[in-house]
C-alpha cells in the first residue's frame, strides 16, 4: 500500500473508466418532481475525437459545426483540462477546469475540449416541474451558464455518488439520484452567489491537494510528488495540510479510503477482498486492521451488524 513518500512516479489522476447511462423513466419518476435522464463520466485525451456520437442516441449527439438543442437540463462539470463553450445567448468562452456548464432546454449550444489538453467531464441530465420552478424563480439563468466552483471536493463527491448509485441500480435509485441532483443544484447556487472565502494562498493549495486525493484515493499516491505538483515544499505542505484539515496527508487519505470502504460494505455485495482492492489497499490484512481500529469491528462483522448479511 503506497500512502507514504516513495521514489516511484506519482499517479496524480486516477484511471477512471468512461461510463454513461440513459435512464428509463415513467409516471412514478415524473411525479417526484425532478428525475434524472442520464449520467456519465468521460475522459477525452489530447487530440481525441469529440464527441463520440456512436455511443449516444441521436437526441444527444452533436458536432461542433451544427451544435445541439436539448429538451432537458444538463449539468456538465469539467474536472480537468479546458475547452470552449458558446450558446445562442453567450459568445465563445474559454472553459477551464473547475467549471460547471449549465445547459438549458431549447437553447442552442456547443462545446468541446482543447485538442492540446483534452478534458475530463462528469454530467447529469434531468427534467421535472421542480427544476422548471427554480429557473422561473431566477435561481439559474440561461444567459449565465458558467458556474465556477474550482476543484470542489464536495461537488466531485456528489457526481461520483450519483454514478455509483446508477451503476448499482438498487431499489429506488431513481429517487436517490434525484436527491443527489438537488444537492448539486444547491451547491452550485451557493457557489454562484457567494465569494470564495479562502483567500490564503497556501490554504487554496491545500484545498487543491484535498481534491486530488479524493479523486485518487483508490490509486498509489506519492505525497511528496503531490506537494511538488501544487507546487509547495513538502515540509510546508504537511504542516499547512494538517493545520487546515487536522490530519496529515496520509491519514486524510486513509480516512477517504475507509469511508468509501464503509459505503461499499453497506451498499454492495462485493467481497471484503474486492472492497480492499477498490479502495486502494494492497493488503486485505492491513485494510481489516485499519477498519477495525476506526470502527471497533472487522469489515465482515460491520457488514453483518449493519445489514444483517
Amino acid at each position: 500500500m503506497l500512502i507514504h513518500v516513495n521514489t516511484s512516479s506519482p499517479k496524480i489522476q486516477p484511471e477512471l473508466t468512461n461510463y454513461f447511462k440513459y435512464l428509463n423513466t415513467g409516471v412514478t419518476e415524473e411525479k417526484w418532481g425532478l428525475y434524472v435522464t442520464t449520467v456519465g463520466y468521460s475522459r477525452i485525451n489530447p487530440r481525441q475525437k469529440y464527441p463520440n456520437n456512436k455511443e449516444h442516441p441521436k437526441s444527444h449527439s452533436f458536432n461542433w459545426d451544427k451544435g445541439r438543442i436539448l429538451n432537458g437540463y444538463y449539468l456538465v462539470f469539467i474536472s480537468k483540462g479546458k475547452g470552449v463553450f458558446e450558446s445562442a445567448l453567450t459568445k465563445p468562452s474559454i472553459v477551464n477546469e473547475g467549471t460547471c456548464l449549465f445547459l438549458y432546454p431549447g437553447i442552442w449550444h456547443r462545446y468541446k475540449p482543447n485538442p492540446e489538453s483534452g478534458w475530463e467531464e462528469y454530467w447529469i441530465g434531468f427534467k421535472g416541474n421542480y427544476p422548471d420552478k427554480l429557473m422561473t424563480a431566477g435561481f439559474f439563468k440561461p444567459s449565465t451558464p458558467f458556474i465556477t466552483v474550482g476543484l470542489n471536493r464536495e461537488l466531485l463527491s456528489l457526481f461520483q455518488q450519483i454514478l455509483d448509485k446508477v451503476r448499482s441500480s438498487s431499489a429506488g435509485y431513481h429517487q436517490v439520484a434525484a436527491g443527489i441532483t438537488m444537492q448539486i443544484l444547491g451547491l452550485l447556487n451557493a457557489a454562484a452567489v457567494e465569494e470564495d472565502k479562502m483567500d490564503d494562498y497556501s490554504g487554496k493549495l491545500v484545498s487543491k491537494a484535498m481534491y486530488i486525493l479524493q479523486e485518487t484515493f483508490d490509486t498509489p499516491v506519492n505525497t511528496e510528488m503531490l506537494a511538488k505538483e501544487l507546487p509547495m515544499g513538502y515540509s510546508t505542505f504537511r504542516r499547512v495540510f494538517k493545520k487546515v484539515t487536522g490530519l496529515s496527508p496520509n491519514q486524510y487519505l486513509i480516512d477517504l479510503r475507509l469511508g468509501k470502504a464503509r459505503d461499499l460494505l453497506l451498499s454492495t455485495n462485493l467481497s471484503i477482498n474486492e472492497i480492499a482492492d477498490q479502495t486502494g489497499f494492497d493488503s486485505i490484512y492491513y485494510f481489516s486492521k485499519l477498519f477495525k481500529k476506526k470502527h471497533g469491528v472487522s469489515p465482515k462483522s460491520f457488514r453483518v451488524k449493519k445489514t444483517g448479511k
